[in-house]
Order: C-alpha cells, then sequence, then structure tokens
C-alpha cells in the first residue's frame, strides 16, 4: 500500500512536494487542476515499483501524451522542465522483524525522441540506499550506500542485458565480475574477493535484497491495480458474449456478471448477495439478475435486469436499459470493489456519475468498508455527498475505518502550478489544516442564500 508520493515537474506540478495517501484517499478541487494526472502517476509508479521501465503514458483511461506534454512548463523564459520526477514511499512489515521497514522509490525521466525514458531510479530503505542511472551514451551506473559505507559500479551497458532494478540479483554477479566498486573520493577501489562479497553484504544481505525486490517492496502489481474512466459504458438492450478482460470503461463487467451466473456456484451467489445488498442501500435495486437467452453458460445473448419493489411488493423486473444510467455506470465500480480476487489499488474517477445524492452516499460508506478490509482507493470526487458520508461514517465508527486511515487531497491552482494540501479528519469528522480556499464556493452560496 502506497503511504506517501513525491512529484515534481510532473503536469501541472512544479516544486517538488509529498503527500500523504492512506487506505481511502479522496481527490478534491476544481476541474483541470490535476487530479486525473495524479492517479495516471500512481498507476505508473505501481509499475515502476514492479522493475518495468518502459511504461506506456499513452495506456487507457490515462492519455498523459509526449514528454513536452507531461513534463511541467513555467511559461515564458522559464520554459519547459527538462525532466520529471516522481516518487512513492511505502512500509512493509516483515515478518522475521520487529520493526517495519520504510521502502522509497523515486524515478526521474528524461526525454528521449518525443517520449519520456527513465533516466534515473532510486530505491532506498531506512538502512540502505542504491541509486541507477542509464546515461544516453549506453554506461550503467550504480551506487550503494549503507552505515558501512559507499560504493559506486561502472558498467558499460551491452555488458549488462537490463536494468538492475528489474533483475536486481544480477548486482551480486557484477559485483564479483569487477572485482571492486570505487570509493566516494574516487580513489582505489577496494578490493573484493572474486568468490565473496563485501562485508556488509554479507551482513546485510537479506535487507539490500529486499529494498528492490518486488516480493518485499513491490506488493502492487500492475495487473492488481484497477483504474477506471470517469464515464462507463452505455447499458445494452441485451449483451453478447465478449472477452472478460477488464477495461477501463467497464464493458466488460455484464460479461463477467453473466458468465459467473452461468456457473451457479458460490461465487456467483455471494456477489450477486452484496450488490443487492448495496443497489438496496443505494436505493437503485433491490435485486439483479442475468436473463440468459439461450442456453444457460452456453454462449449465448443475455440480458441484465432488476427489480425494485416498494416495500410490501417486489416489483416486476427490469431490463438494464429502463431504469436510467446510474445503475449501469455504478455497475462496473461495486463489481470490481465487490467481486473475489478483486484488484488491491483501485484508481477511481467520478464514481458518482448519473448517482442520486443518496445513491452518492452510499457510495461513500461501500468505500469505507472495502478501506476498511485493507485495499486502498484513491477516489477523485466533486461529490459532497459522498465525501459527507465517508466524514459521518469515520466519525460515529460504522465500517471500521479510523481517522488516519482518510487522507483528503484538496488541489488548489495558483497560476501555472498548483499546490496539493494533505487534509486529515479528526475524531469528530472535522477537516483539518484546510486552506483558506477549501470549499470556498460552497460557503459563498450558502451566505447568499441565507441573505448575507
Amino acid at each position: 500500500m502506497m503511504d506517501s508520493v513525491t512529484l515534481e515537474n510532473f503536469r501541472c506540478f512544479r516544486e517538488r512536494q509529498t503527500v500523504r495517501l492512506a487506505p481511502l484517499t479522496l481527490l478534491v478541487g476544481e476541474n483541470s487542476t490535476g487530479k486525473t494526472s495524479f492517479l495516471a502517476m500512481l498507476r505508473i509508479l505501481a509499475q515502476l515499483q514492479e522493475g518495468e521501465t518502459s511504461i506506456d503514458f499513452k495506456e487507457p483511461p490515462y492519455d498523459l501524451g509526449s514528454f513536452d506534454d507531461i513534463a511541467h512548463n513555467r511559461g515564458g523564459r522559464g520554459g519547459r522542465a527538462a525532466e520529471f520526477t516522481i516518487g512513492v514511499e511505502h512500509c512493509t512489515r516483515i515478518a522475521s522483524r520487529r520493526q517495519p521497514k520504510n521502502h522509497r522509490g523515486l524515478f526521474t525521466f528524461q526525454k528521449d525522441g518525443s517520449a519520456p525514458r527513465l533516466f534515473r531510479q532510486i530505491l532506498s530503505t531506512d538502512d540502505v540506499f542504491v541509486e541507477e542511472e542509464l546515461s544516453v551514451g549506453g554506461r550503467y551506473c550504480v551506487t550503494l550506500r549503507n552505515d558501512e559505507g559507499s560504493w559506486t559500479l561502472d558498467v558499460p551497458k551491452k555488458r549488462y542485458g537490463g536494468t538492475f532494478f528489474g533483475q536486481y540479483r544480477s548486482i551480486l554477479n557484477l559485483i564479483h565480475e569487477y572485482h571492486g566498486l570505487r570509493d566516494d573520493d574516487g580513489g582505489p577501489s577496494r578490493p573484493i574477493p572474486v568468490d565473496g562479497s563485501p562485508d556488509w553484504l554479507d551482513e546485510y544481505g537479506e535487507q539490500f535484497l529486499h529494498t528492490w525486490s518486488p516480493l518485499y517492496f513491490a506488493r502492487l502489481r500492475s495487473s492488481n491495480v484497477f483504474a477506471s474512466a470517469p464515464v462507463r459504458s452505455k447499458p445494452r438492450r441485451t449483451y453478447d458474449p465478449r472477452r472478460l478482460d477488464p477495461d477501463p470503461e467497464g464493458g466488460y463487467a455484464p460479461m463477467y456478471l453473466a458468465d459467473l451466473s452461468a456457473q451457479k456456484g458460490r461465487d456467483w451467489e455471494r456477489l450477486k448477495r452484496h450488490l443487492d445488498e448495496f443497489g438496496r442501500k443505494a436505493g437503485l435495486f433491490d435485486e439483479l439478475s442475468i436473463r440468459q437467452l439461450g442456453r444457460a453458460g452456453g454462449g449465448d445473448p443475455f440480458q441484465i435486469e432488476v427489480r425494485k419493489g416498494d416495500g410490501r411488493r417486489k416489483g416486476a423486473k427490469r431490463n438494464l436499459t429502463d431504469v436510467g444510467y446510474g445503475v449501469s455506470q455504478v455497475l462496473p465500480v461495486i463489481t470490481e470493489l465487490l467481486r473475489d480476487n478483486a484488484a488491491r489499488q483501485f484508481l477511481l474517477q467520478q464514481p458518482e456519475v448519473h448517482l442520486h445524492p443518496s445513491a452518492q452516499a452510499a457510495l461513500g460508506t461501500l468505500f469505507c468498508e472495502v478501506a476498511a478490509g485493507g485495499r486502498q482507493l484513491v477516489v477523485e470526487t466533486h461529490s459532497d455527498h459522498l465525501m459527507d458520508r465517508v466524514r459521518m461514517d469515520v466519525r460515529d465508527g460504522t465500517t471500521g475505518l479510523q481517522p488516519e486511515d482518510v487522507s483528503l487531497l484538496y488541489f488548489e491552482r495558483n497560476g501555472l502550478n498548483v499546490c496539493i494540501h494533505s487534509l486529515r479528519f479528526d475524531r469528530l469528522g472535522n477537516v483539518l489544516d484546510a486552506p483558506r480556499g477549501y470549499r470556498r464556493f460552497f460557503l459563498e452560496e450558502v451566505n447568499r442564500s441565507l441573505g448575507f
């Protein structure tokens, strides 16, 4: 789980700033203040932690464009930044150690043609520092540092097939091959036996490898991050079975539900129970069902139907296209949140689209429940109803989510730069340390309605 992120010269964020993430993080602010860019950065960081170095900056639902579109433009003589940096920190608890270990990753990109190219990356813990630099000329430089000292290793790129962090164990082979590392003063290399390694590697070897090992550092894989688009796919009266691969618009969700219902197993019963429960709390529907138009499970067309009663009678089943956009727009989101083997991190854009205020509030409660269960949600929202429900649920302790488990990030524009304010809730649900501009519009509207 990401605990904090750092960004500098990334899109509209000029100065280096570090902001806190939590199990549930809400992104709020005016339009065009970088909230979607922030979500895109989180997915990139998840891929970088895994060891990937070739990043697709145009992968849906985020199209960040070329380097010139991503690097901050100061305007006038300031021009465009020559590089941009993004970083992440999280805390990992290792069973064999009493104290948790803080892991940090910092990644710098420069321009290569029109695309960004990873130029430098740094991984560190509280006691080990590793820096990798890939030069344009094809040389590869690694710096290792801990309490025992600092060593630098220069290697021609052609002697090493891949990046250091992508194949982290290869560093031991490089140390053995080059027999030595130059010290900080540029003096002679310290002798290292061909069949051995520095004493500090023997002593701290386990922690050293944990610094960049996907097993301990990554935790999040790109395939384990679900990113949604702000507008989901349109409902259909009849669906033809297609592939089940997730997509940001949620077009796969009906196929996933139909496939699961055809199996008529415990997974479908459990998911259907949770979907129906949310539908009732949100006032959207009492029951969701799949109507097969051919042999059950035979790959034939199907329809999605919902039923809503009046408290005494069940009501008739109605096709998804006949009940408004709210159900179809929220269905992919709640399906991903409630399904088995769900992602560990969710990046959600305006999940409240087309929902009535009561349904928006119910969505806030669902986010609290999912976050309290150990997953991380980062939600861009313009819904006061959703935010107020989160605030009240934390205050009342209805979901087990504590005030420190929620981070409220307020994006505020200042000229060509955007500042992110990390806000918190107290035990009474009040927002702490809010800047003057926070919710100014709403306060002015209230004063106007009261005649002030």
